[in-house]
């Protein structure tokens, strides 16, 4: 049966899904949408080379730095993987792709760039206003300061002429359904977790995390997904002569511990059908 382990950065999933494997078998899938990037391993926490040497490893790495990545990739890159002969054990904290994974995914168009840029650059407050009008059935469903959520609404609005609502109550059966594996969340203590994350960052700067983003500099700015990468902005501001090496790391760990924070409230809110593993 498929094993599915969701969880804040930080936490520890990586090792639980190594030791499941080393246990157990099976090939470790990636469920982190920022992990997907080539040119960030130390950044992103992914696997060192000895942990992909111990176990089989999936979809890793596989996107190009300056290419955008969605949900919908993500689902249909998996997809084979959950027909070969090993037993996939999915792992990340990116709670949006488990979502897709067990409860299905709306197949919305493209939304043409020229929309995207639209709502970049349209004032927050009115982006909001125009989504609760235009689509008041997500507005009630989503957190309305998240603003890539509310921006993602507004483009399906405008680019689709459809509300995203009503995409989503047109979603296609899911690829696996909860009943159909073993789905584990980890409920991270937030002193502990905090802790870990300013240990982590350290010891990613140890490891070569900034001259990870120095071998990136040169084309950062045409960086797609790969620019979410947490505490990447501030490395590269450091690079730039922008900020010292020292604010650059208080500004990262800052990033990192508001990222945990959504992920943690988001799991509480939508996980409630995993099996909570409380940490530490």
């Amino acid at each position: 049966m498929p094993v599915l382990i969701a969880g804040p950065t930080a936490s520890g999933k990586s090792a639980l899904a190594l030791s499941i494997a080393a246990d157990r078998g099976g090939v470790i899938v990636n469920a982190d949408a920022l992990q997907v990037y080539d040119g960030w391993r130390v950044l992103t926490a992914r696997p060192t080379p000895a942990e992909e040497a111990s176990a089989p490893h999936r979809l890793y790495g596989h996107v190009p730095f300056e290419a955008d990545y969605s949900v919908g990739d993500w689902l249909r890159a998996v997809a084979p993987l959950m027909e070969g002969p090993d037993r996939p054990i999915i792992v990340g904290g990116t709670g949006l792709y488990f979502r897709a994974l067990t409860e299905g995914l709306a197949e919305i168009p493209p939304i043409p760039p020229a929309i995207r840029a639209e709502a970049e650059a349209r004032d927050p407050d009115r982006l909001l206003a125009e989504v609760v009008a235009g689509d008041p059935v997500l507005a009630a469903r989503i957190d309305t300061q998240n603003m890539a959520r509310v921006r993602r609404a507004w483009e399906v609005l405008h680019g689709t002429g459809r509300p995203l609502s009503a995409w989503q109550d047109d979603t296609a059966p899911p690829l696996l359904p909860l009943g159909r594996c073993h789905p584990i969340v980890l409920d991270a203590d937030r002193d502990w977790l905090n802790a870990r994350i300013a240990a982590r960052f350290d010891r990613m700067l140890e490891d070569g995390a900034l001259e990870e983003a120095r071998a990136n500099l040169h084309r950062w700015d045409r960086a797609g997904g790969a620019r979410k990468a947490i505490g990447a902005p501030e490395l590269i501001a450091h690079l730039r002569g922008e900020m010292t090496l020292d604010a650059a790391r208080e500004a990262a760990i800052t990033a990192s511990r508001q990222y945990a924070k959504r992920q943690r409230t988001w799991f509480r809110a939508r996980m409630g059908g995993w099996n909570a593993l409380a940490l530490p």
